[in-house]
């Protein structure tokens, strides 16, 4: 029996037993040297009283099978300039909640000061912050399913003025995801929004404001797609949609995307996740034209990917890139035996464990793969890690590297630990009417392979406990969808902001061990001024550290644009080499450790 497994059957007989029961079934997660990673959430001494609502005639005693249980995300980024990043909670049912961060580990509810942000009106999905005029200051998009998309610019002291008609980028749709990138390499970001297809009805509830879910998993992947959208920055405060003109419309049923420079050519290409086929990974030609080489560069994909992140987890100096697949895993009848799921298995297909179980009959999983057009060589169920060799090229290494896992959506990537290697985050599980599932915590061992240590952490079982209430007579149990990642108290050490579905978030203070760091706060000049798509380098010794400055990325979440680097026993660094979006390579000699550079591109 596996050790969740054995959490949840004991879940409901006190918290002593249960504690006793995880300190003994520990599964070996300590560190090699006896340090071990620890995390305490923090959320209502910092000052967070947010709450995540769902809607109850979704996701309630009537569950339906759709969309809205992908829940809704969560932002760091600095809205006032104060070097401090701050925390925007999205909602589905209620207002959106953003966080002033104090700069003392506290933060204060700035939503009514802070201009039409709170958003109570729509169902809201994901949010990204970005300079997207230049001028200094975080201005703000906002994504959600029907109720329109909004774009706030920041007057430069954390007031949002609602700018979306006027700026051109009005859209109406069934939205998950934003991202800003600057495509053809002008100094100006453009908008790319990720949309799904039309899995709601016309059926309006106008006391909670949402128009009503279709009720299962076929009706859902029957429904028509909506294609992505790429609004093109003029660079006088006005976008322009040139979605088919780049190339960039996707295959429908988009969440998320990675945009990195996979073959180092120096212009940012993009993977866009889709949750019901392969994921295409779009090329850029150099002039913001895009064309798909997934085939021939990372060939199968995830079939039900939400979230994407690309980072060096093998420490080769090359971004790889890892995909969370979580509908891979919708397999699972709520009232099925939780002992019986295998977490770290790939199954062969769609209905994973029930395929060898008696009445399974292989000709409706064909019929439904065939219904959405997906063609079964094309694609895996699970998780994918994709090693990048050079020369544009990908090896999937997932299972070797361990990174399989049970219900995954929201991923955070950072070096928790320090070590000098990137580590992960899986924010996981249902919910109700669903048996609990922890999310992950994956550490790297710096031999190109991850270790769950969530149970030892503080993350597993969650603080509060596994029960937020009931329904129906029923536990209703803590899941997690987004999380952000940043340093909540500016003591090296990286914290996680999680938000939880219909529940309130955690703050998972960083309280592991105090090893040396450097971090790199970037500004560019001649490049877009939020430097998005720079790349670092790190040099100790004979190894060289890579971080690239990425805008939203992971699902329904961005993480600080602070670039962050652990560096192990290192007590100095040699050198750190910045190429810039426009190709200008800075190089600065022994940066000092142990604190945040902020770093101006040059002029010339």
């Amino acid at each position: 029996m596996s050790t969740t497994a054995r959490i949840r059957r004991f879940a409901g007989r006190g918290p002593a037993l249960l504690l006793l029961l995880v300190a003994a079934c520990g599964d070996g997660d300590e560190d090699a040297d006896g340090s071990s990673i620890r995390f305490v959430d923090r959320a209502e001494e910092a000052g967070i009283a947010f709450r995540m609502t769902f809607l109850s005639g979704e996701q309630g005693e009537k569950f339906k099978i759709n969309l809205y249980d992908h829940g809704s995300g969560v932002s760091a980024g600095d809205i006032d300039g104060d070097g401090d990043d701050d925390l925007y909670f999205l909602n589905q049912l209620g207002a959106n909640a953003l966080y002033r961060n104090n700069g003392d580990g506290t933060f204060t509810d700035v939503t009514a000061a802070a201009g039409p942000v709170a958003l109570a009106d729509r169902i809201c999905t994901g949010a990204v912050f970005n300079d997207i005029d230049n001028d200094g200051d975080q201005d703000l998009f906002v994504a959600s399913t029907r109720g329109g998309n909004a774009l706030f610019r920041n007057d430069g002291k954390g007031v949002f003025v609602d700018i979306t008609s006027e700026a051109g980028v009005t859209w109406v749709g069934h939205s998950q995801g934003a991202t800003f990138f600057d495509a053809e390499g002008d100094g100006d970001l453009d908008l790319y929004l990720m949309n799904t297809g039309g899995w709601t009805t016309n059926r309006f509830n106008p006391r909670d404001r949402y128009y009503e879910g279709l009720p299962t998993l076929w009706e859902l992947v029957a429904s028509p797609i909506e294609h992505n959208v790429f609004f093109r920055n003029l660079g006088n405060g006005k976008f322009v949609d040139a979605t088919k003109e780049v190339g960039l419309e996707g295959v429908g049923w988009g969440g998320d995307a990675a945009v990195f420079d996979y073959d180092e050519d120096g212009d940012l290409d993009v993977l866009v996740t889709c949750m019901f086929g392969p994921c295409p990974l779009y090329r850029n030609d150099g002039k913001g034209r895009f064309t798909d080489v997934r085939p021939t560069t990372l060939g199968r994909t995830s079939w039900g990917a939400c979230g994407a992140r690309a980072f060096d987890y093998d420490g080769d100096g090359r971004l790889d890139l890892f995909l969370s697949d979580m509908h891979s895993d919708m397999w699972i009848p709520p009232e099925y035996d939780p002992e019986k799921i295998e977490e770290y298995r790939k199954y062969e297909g769609f209905f994973g464990r029930l395929s060898g179980e008696p009445g399974y009959e292989r000709w409706k999983e064909k019929q439904f793969l065939r219904n959405l057009g997906t063609p079964e060589k094309q694609v895996f169920f699970g998780n994918g890690l994709y090693r990048n060799l050079g020369g544009g090229k990908f090896e999937e290494v997932s299972d070797q590297a361990g990174v399989e896992s049970f219900w995954p959506w929201g991923i955070g990537t950072a070096d928790f630990d320090n070590d000098g290697y990137v580590d992960m985050f899986l924010a996981s599980g249902m919910g109700f009417p669903y048996v609990y599932w922890r999310s992950y915590l994956l550490m790297n061992d710096g031999n190109g392979k991850f270790t769950d240590r969530s149970r030892t952490a503080g993350i597993d079982p969650p603080p509060g406990g596994i029960a937020i209430g009931t329904i129906a007579g029923r536990d209703s149990v803590h899941s997690s969808r987004s999380v952000a990642v940043l340093d909540v108290d500016a003591d090296g050490r990286l914290d996680l902001a999680v938000n939880n579905f219909n529940s309130r978030p955690n703050l998972f203070i960083n309280q592991g061990p105090q090893r040396n760091y450097v971090a790199f706060r970037l500004e560019g000049t001649r490049s877009n001024r939020d430097a998005i798509g720079a790349v670092v380098r790190v040099s100790l010794g004979d190894r060289v550290l890579v971080r690239m400055v990425q805008a939203a990325g992971g699902y329904l979440t961005q993480p600080s644009k602070t670039v962050h680097f652990g560096l192990g026993g290192a007590t100095s660094v040699d050198r750190c080499e910045i190429r810039w979006p426009t190709g200008k390579v800075q190089v600065l000699d022994a940066p000092k450790v142990n604190q945040v550079h902020v770093i101006r591109e040059p002029a010339e």
